[in-house]
């Protein structure tokens, strides 16, 4: 597999899927081409491991700091105000994030999800940073939470993991300033990615992994992680019917526009 200059957008290398072997992961990144690295978090735990990861490759990997709506937590509002405060200042967040909606297990919660979701979308907006946005079986939903800011031109980010119809993709696109994350769910076999991609402009991609889920053909069942990125790259490229570079391109100048905080510093 060639080796392609590009950013993963989305990858917990925090989590202990990558505790033994953590600096092999991140020299085969290198070797693939991964100039940047980006960190969502779930919690304010995982906040302070994507921070103590990013410490330690700086240049390469950079944090977020959010609550993924499946870890509210019994008090989420305690969790927001001490996001807040650790937004107050100088900091080495570059987004707000992993933060959305989920309803594919629960729906119990589906209102305080919404809640937390707005917050969090307020504070991106106050704070001047972009969203690591997730969804699963709440693209309605997510739509009309993000309509309520229509005009915002503040507002922007990525929608982590797209994997709804095209009429969702147009209608989050025209929403704000987002890009659609792209990972390994394109490559798989029944995938309608492909057939919904075609219609959408790359210029509107991010590259992403989701590491450790989600890998894309032909690792499939084995954990993933940010070398695999170039398998990505090619399948976009054959979907597009234009090179790999092309897509690097592109996908490389969205992330920059949606993420500059991450362009600060020269890649190490």
């Amino acid at each position: 597999m060639e080796a392609y200059s590009f950013t993963d957008t989305h990858a917990h290398l925090y989590g202990e899927e990558f505790a033994d072997d953590l600096d092999e992961v991140i020299a085969r990144a290198r070797a693939a081409g991964a100039t940047r690295i980006f960190l969502p978090p779930t919690d304010l735990r995982s906040t302070e491991s994507a921070v103590k990861v990013c410490s330690r490759y700086p240049g390469l990997c950079f944090p977020m700091i959010g609550i993924h709506p499946e870890d509210l937590g019994e008090h989420p509002e305690d969790d927001l105000r001490a996001m807040e405060e650790r937004l107050q200042g100088p900091h080495p967040f570059i987004a707000i994030g992993e933060v959305g909606l989920d309803l594919y297990w629960d729906t119990s919660r589906k209102e305080e999800q919404i809640r937390v979701f707005h917050a969090q979308i307020q504070m991106a907006l106050r704070h001047g940073l972009p969203l690591m946005v997730h969804v699963r079986n709440a693209y309605p939903e997510l739509i009309e939470a993000l309509s309520d800011y229509r005009g915002e031109q503040r507002l922007r980010g990525v929608i982590h993991c797209f994997t709804g119809t095209l009429d969702e993709a147009q209608a989050l696109l025209h929403l704000g300033h987002f890009a659609l994350g792209i990972g390994g769910v394109v490559t798989f076999k029944k995938s309608t990615l492909p057939q919904v991609l075609r219609e959408v402009p790359f210029n509107r991609l991010t590259l992403e992994t989701d590491a450790p889920y989600l890998t894309p053909a032909p690792f499939r069942g084995k954990r993933n992680e940010p070398s695999y990125i170039p398998y990505v790259i090619e399948k976009l490229a054959e979907i597009y019917q234009v090179t790999p570079a092309a897509i690097t391109e592109a996908t490389e100048a969205t992330t920059c526009a949606l993420f500059p905080l991450a362009w600060e510093t020269e890649p190490s």
